[in-house]
């Protein structure tokens, strides 16, 4: 049985226990009380991840650079397709100038080549067109003492798969002196053919190709 004790004796034992349980106990309660709150913060912070997570919608900025690295046509990713005109005529545009393009670098002359016969349809009369073309001048023996720097000034469409390109075309020396500036003009069809295999998608994204062609020189 517990020894009765004076109140003297009770606070100086109370005072005691406070002393030495008290704390321990002050300060698990704020622990509790701090887990909670980051406990709390934790699923808000989740939540608001999740919330901008589903309202998040990023758009990608698509800029079309020709076979020179300058940037020919731009635009948002969803807001072009195949049959966007500006596509379209950015293509071709880049395909006359690579026909005709004459460079003294022969890798980036035989790149064009490739890219230029990558864009016309097998077996039709441009693919006899363009090699006839590139027999009568070739463009790797006439580097050998000229250049030729295509300035396209128009395309227009007369029908959805028929265009008119009106372009410039300047003819320089090896030391880079004009030697002529001719003007031309050319007619040109071709068909839309979406690429699913991943190297054709890689040298011919939109799967436009030509299928006939006719250039003409204007005096």
């Amino acid at each position: 049985m517990a020894p009765d004790l004076t109140l003297p004796e009770y606070i100086a034992a109370r005072h005691e226990w406070d002393e030495r349980y008290g704390g321990l106990l002050t300060r698990a309660r704020n622990w509790r009380i701090v887990a909670i709150i980051t406990g709390i913060t934790c699923l808000l912070a989740v939540a608001g991840l999740l919330w901008a997570a589903s309202r998040s919608h990023v758009v990608p900025f698509v800029v079309m650079l020709d076979h020179l690295g300058r940037p020919v046509a731009a635009g948002l990713a969803d807001e072009t397709n195949a049959n966007d005109d500006r596509i379209k005529k950015t293509t071709l545009f880049m395909w006359l100038e690579g026909a005709r393009t004459v460079t003294a670098d022969v890798y980036q002359q035989r790149k064009l080549i490739d890219n230029v016969y990558a864009h016309i349809a097998s077996g039709t009369q441009a693919q006899t067109y363009v090699s006839e073309y590139y027999r009568d001048l070739n463009p790797l023996e006439r580097a050998h003492t000229e250049s030729v720097d295509v300035h396209v000034n128009d395309i227009l469409a007369t029908t959805d798969r028929t265009y008119e390109i009106d372009w410039t075309e300047t003819i320089r020396d090896n030391f880079g002196a004009v030697k002529t500036s001719e003007h031309w003009k050319a007619a040109l069809t071709f068909v839309i053919n979406r690429p699913t295999d991943e190297r054709l998608i890689r040298i011919n994204p939109i799967g436009l190709y030509v299928v006939t062609v006719n250039w003409t020189k204007v005096l």
